[in-house]
């Protein structure tokens, strides 16, 4: 009997590692795991929703049937209520076995991978708190104004988290970003080890994957997931920036009706992906391109 499922795309050497990207809901941990049951290695999360262990449903982590098909890593490894950067990731990965294919959207992890990460000194608590009240003032020029001029130039000042970042790292090193960014080393996978993927999908392709995705969740438990964490739910923390986390929590604190925040969370994921697809443009302009179409 022939099968109907496509072929993998083309050239996909067994021996090295794979790097696959594209927006949120284009098919890429299905690719993921077909490269790693016909050709061997482990699927390796890098998407910064997904890390989460509170978020499974939400977050379209794979499935426990999935993950049973194929080794898996970074899943759910993290508990709410821990800082956990793209430096942490990247030493995650750093200590994975094997060939590895690694999976996700999330561009700063990516670009981390191929292209390596400045080994910048921790931030002291007392400096972050110092940024955290200066934006809580909205005195974010006042911010800008004070960052050297390298890195004022070079990060988007328009990003409150870009320039909260480079702040901190001038006030607790002396030294600006740009410059510690200068001093990158190697990056884990670069094209001399690794194939880099990229999934591109049409706009109205993606919005409709997106929509009949989330109804999905809502009907494999997402609220629940939502519902259990009300307890300890702080929307300062990074757990609770999943998309369809805070909407679905409005509802369920009783300030929307279930039907607003389906709507609401489609919207942030559709305008998600379009930030993904910038991201990409502007930075995987020599990865492989394939049509997300073509594979699902």
């Amino acid at each position: 009997m022939t099968s109907s499922r496509p072929d993998l795309p083309a050239d996909i050497a067994a021996d090295r590692h794979v790097v696959i990207a594209g927006p949120t809901a284009s098919g890429k941990s299905a690719l993921a795991l077909r490269i790693a049951r016909e050709q061997g290695g482990t699927v390796v999360n890098a998407d910064a929703l997904q890390i989460w262990d509170c978020w499974r449903v939400l977050t379209a982590r794979p499935s426990v049937h999935d993950e049973a098909r194929a080794p898996h890593a970074l899943y759910g490894h993290v508990a709410p209520g821990r800082s956990y950067s793209v430096g942490d990731w990247l030493a995650d990965v750093a200590r994975l076995p094997g060939r590895l294919i690694v999976v996700g959207g999330t561009g700063l992890y990516l670009n981390a991978l191929t292209r390596g990460l400045a080994v910048i000194p921790p931030v002291p608590a007392d400096i972050r708190a110092q940024a955290d009240a200066i934006l809580a003032a909205g005195d974010l020029a006042g911010m800008i104004d004070q960052l050297d001029p390298r890195s004022r130039a070079a990060i988007d000042i328009r990003n409150p988290a870009r320039v909260q970042r480079a702040w901190e790292v001038l006030r607790a090193t002396g030294r600006g970003i740009t410059d510690w960014q200068d001093d990158t080393p190697a990056p884990l996978i670069g094209p001399e080890s690794g194939q880099f993927l990229l999934l591109q999908a049409d706009r109205d392709w993606l919005a409709d994957r997106i929509a009949r995705r989330f109804d999905q969740m809502l009907d494999q438990g997402a609220a629940e997931e939502v519902r259990a964490m009300l307890p300890v739910w702080d929307p300062r923390q990074q757990w609770t920036k999943a998309i369809g986390a805070p909407e679905l929590a409005r509802w369920l604190g009783g300030k929307i009706d279930l039907a607003t925040a389906r709507e609401l969370s489609v919207i942030a994921t559709r305008q998600y992906a379009k930030s993904q697809r910038i991201w990409f443009r502007g930075r995987m302009r020599d990865w492989r391109k394939i049509d997300a179409a073509a594979l699902n």
